[in-house]
């Protein structure tokens, strides 16, 4: 199966799990009072999170929650950065690792309230991440110049640092372009798609797939941690500004209590293992979640208006 014919099976799996997320079942909460407690909360991931990979942190994560709480806590993971969203939106999900960029959408669509963001020694000036470009070791691409007419995947029409960023950059670089430019097969490149999750892309360009693709630094340093990519199978040709890192949010019409212990948690939250395979954070890093706020991403607010111009 080619990496096209690969990307299109990823998005149409995308549709049939996002109707599984947004059609799964409360337990025990229907009917509860706008301040009770609910007896069982829902995590949420994005897919670049949510593989089988990483399941034994995400469980580690999610017992030691449901210890700390008293509340069951259950995950649930999203086929596509949409589906995240959605199931926050309707109320499938309680707290969700989103991206930036999905952050935004869900606090104007689902009431989504930023908790806390991860950061090497517990430094919020230090929180974020960048937008690697990368291709093949050996490629003759070594510009952005350079990748005019050639294939390239981008993540998913809603991910910051695989398709809002790197197409920004793109256009910065060809003055006069648009979003559609770079998003239709021919104009700029001789073909172009999304690949579901970083992973893909990352894949997709080793195994010579596709020319290009971009990949978060945090999820590419964690794919090399876990041994499934090395650094001499591709070369970085561009490199995005720093991004705010990706926030847990939490539905905010849940009570105002049991938001904060479930922040409070977070916050607590020492996990080395978690941090290092879920967003290559080196042990040595000491890293830890620290507190956002919606106001840190009025960056990435800025970024959707130049790239999709309302």
């Amino acid at each position: 199966m080619n990496f096209l014919r690969k990307a299109g099976f990823i998005l149409m799996t995308g549709i049939i799990l996002f109707a599984g997320v947004t059609n799964c079942a409360r337990t025990n909460t229907e009917g509860a009072s706008a301040e009770a407690d609910p007896e069982e909360l829902v995590m949420c991931y994005l897919p670049n999170e949510a593989s089988e990979e990483l399941a034994e942190y995400r469980s580690a994560l999610q017992g030691d929650m449901s210890a700390a709480l008293g509340i069951k806590v259950r995950e649930i993971n999203a086929a596509d950065y949409n589906a995240v969203v959605e199931a926050m939106r309707t109320k499938h999900a309680d707290i969700v690792y989103y991206g930036p960029v999905s952050y935004v959408q869900a606090a104007e669509r689902a009431g989504a309230e930023a908790m806390v963001t991860p950061a090497i020694f517990g430094d919020k000036s230090q929180a974020g991440y960048t937008s690697k470009i990368i291709v093949k070791a050996g490629s003759s691409i070594k510009t952005l110049q350079d990748l005019q007419g050639k294939t390239f995947a981008f993540v998913d029409p809603a991910s910051t640092s695989g398709n809002y960023v790197p197409t920004l950059e793109l256009m910065n670089t060809f003055p006069g372009t648009t979003n559609e430019d770079f998003h239709t097969n021919g104009k700029f490149f001789a073909s172009v798609t999304f690949s579901g999750k970083h992973q893909n892309g990352l894949q997709g360009v080793i195994n010579g797939d596709i020319d290009a693709a971009p990949v978060a630094s945090d999820i590419l340093a964690a794919e090399i941690a876990a041994g499934r990519a090395k650094e001499g199978d591709f070369v970085v040709i561009h490199e995005s500004p720093r991004i705010p890192s990706s926030p847990v949010a939490i539905r905010k019409d849940l009570p105002q209590e049991l938001r904060e212990k479930v922040k409070q948690f977070l916050l607590g939250y020492k996990d080395t293992n978690y941090f290092q395979y879920m967003f290559g954070m080196a042990p040595e890093q000491r890293p830890e979640f620290v507190e956002a706020f919606d106001s840190d991403y009025d960056y990435v607010r800025d970024l959707m208006a130049k790239v999709i111009p309302q």
